[in-house]
């Protein structure tokens, strides 16, 4: 199994004008631009490729499409989440035989089960495919909380080796931390707090930002691994501004909005997404500029 470490792009998913087809060749662009800037992994059908929106038919077309070009040039991710068992088993399967090195996994969400449920989910996931999960926290959307006593259990489970905490809570990511050990590694899914979760020991950042600021989230990473602080922290508090804006607004309009910007076509987001307002596209201008953007 491939070690999963560094920065982890969570690439959007270009639509053409309208928004109800998939752009393969700008997306085949943007992955090219991601994989020069150095990211270490590529995530597809996440949450910034606006999963919940895509049908069962492009989420598998997007995989396919990434997957051959990418071509091993980076590790390759698929967020695989379903509310269901064995949609997700479906979906997990097919990433995997699409050339996947990881799969990124929510609990069931909306009125979903109790914890013998979620560890269900994951347990018959884990037996289907042989590389590794990824859980996913974020229980704002999902309505359960892997808290680090649940993780603790679920990495019983031989494929769940990682977690994407994306709480935004400092004192989980160290209680996360704490709590495995080196039994299991903790990525950060909260922009706000990249640098001080690296700090703090995470292995990574799975970072939807990363495609409005490719070169600065790898560079950022590269510092602190070289533990050269200084020199980071004088980076991250120019791309602070921007990872603020894009986590107190609608995030997937906030990040396609700034790539589009800085020069790189990506589109609007699937309706009922709404564009930025003027007002809110003047703030994320002016928190882009500390960037050159």
């Amino acid at each position: 199994m491939k070690e999963l470490k560094g920065i982890c792009a969570a690439s959007c998913t270009p639509f053409k004008e309208g928004g109800e087809e998939v752009d393969e060749d700008a997306l085949k662009v943007h992955l090219d631009y991601l994989i020069e800037a150095g990211v270490h992994i590529i995530l597809v059908c996440g949450g910034t490729g606006e999963f919940a929106y895509l049908r069962p038919e492009e989420k598998k077309r997007i995989v396919e499409v990434s997957s051959k070009h990418i071509n091993g040039r980076t590790a390759f991710m698929v967020q695989t989440s379903a509310i269901n068992t064995v949609d997700a088993i479906d979906y997990a399967k097919n990433a995997e035989d699409a050339g996947a090195d990881s799969l990124l996994v929510l609990p069931p969400y909306f009125e979903g089960p109790d914890a013998d449920g979620v560890y269900y989910h994951y347990e018959k996931i884990a037996n289907a495919v042989n590389i590794p999960i990824v859980a996913y926290n974020i229980p704002v959307h999902s309505g359960f909380d892997i808290t680090p006593q649940f993780f603790k259990r679920l990495i019983e489970i031989d494929n769940v080796k990682y977690i994407k905490d994306s709480t935004g809570n400092f004192i989980r990511i160290r209680e996360l931390i704490a709590a495995v050990g080196d039994k299991a590694k903790v990525f950060n899914g909260a922009d706000p707090i990249a640098f001080e979760a690296f700090v703090a020991g995470t292995i990574g950042c799975i970072w939807g930002a990363t495609n409005a600021m490719p070169k600065e989230c790898v560079q950022l990473y590269d510092l602190i691994m070289a533990n050269n602080l200084v020199k980071a922290k004088e980076l991250w508090e120019r791309m602070l501004p921007a990872n603020l804006f894009f986590w107190n607004h609608v995030y997937n309009s906030s990040v396609k909005t700034a790539t589009n910007l800085s020069g790189r076509r990506v589109g609007e987001c699937r309706k009922p997404v709404q564009p930025l307002k003027n007002s809110e596209l003047a703030e994320l201008k002016d928190a882009l500029k500390p960037l050159g953007i």
